[in-house]
């Protein structure tokens, strides 16, 4: 993954629980980097051991951080870095959850080593949507979840997001429906 995501995750452990917390983490997790380069990558296990240091340090469960994880994407780094794209991706909630493929289109110009995950929806109705989540990369679906709870509060809609279905129950993909009143 990109500099830019781990960044964010020290981003939002200093802010919540403190400089002391995010040095802990970095020394629990074994990562040794002083500082993330956003355009650069990083080995996804870099990733993986910040969440997992994270969730052992705050005494939150490794699913909470990641949603913690997926909602601070959305309405701090995305809003921050990518405002014009969110902007772009639609006026409605359902619009934008439609116009997620284009949006990784977009941001590949920016991140051309970036292995994205796909997007796509099914099944829309006037207050559901289903939204299927492709990706070479296993275990974020607690941050997709987050992803989409963030995505929901950034258009001032509360929703409710359940997987359907998941590929650790053998699936090929995930699917999650967001339901909103």
């Amino acid at each position: 993954m990109y500099g830019i995501v781990n960044k964010a995750i020290e981003d939002l452990v200093r802010e919540n629980f403190g400089d002391n917390a995010w040095e802990a983490i970095k020394q629990r997790s074994g990562v040794d980097i002083d500082f993330f380069l956003s355009n650069e990558p990083y080995d996804d296990s870099v990733t993986y051991k910040l969440a997992q240091a994270a969730a052992e340090e705050t005494g939150m469960t490794l699913e909470s951080v990641l949603s913690a994880f997926g909602e601070w994407w959305v309405l701090r780094t995305s809003r921050e870095k990518y405002g014009a794209l969110l902007q772009a991706g639609g006026t409605t909630l359902s619009s934008f959850l439609r116009n997620l493929p284009v949006f990784h289109n977009r941001i590949m110009m920016i991140y051309p080593k970036l292995t994205p995950p796909e997007f796509r929806v099914s099944n829309e109705t006037e207050k559901s949507i289903d939204v299927h989540y492709h990706s070479a990369r296993q275990g974020l679906q607690a941050f997709v979840r987050g992803l989409l709870l963030g995505i929901g509060k950034l258009y001032n809609q509360e929703v409710s997001v359940n997987l359907l279905q998941t590929r650790t129950e053998g699936a090929s993909h995930e699917i999650y429906r967001v339901s909103w009143a």
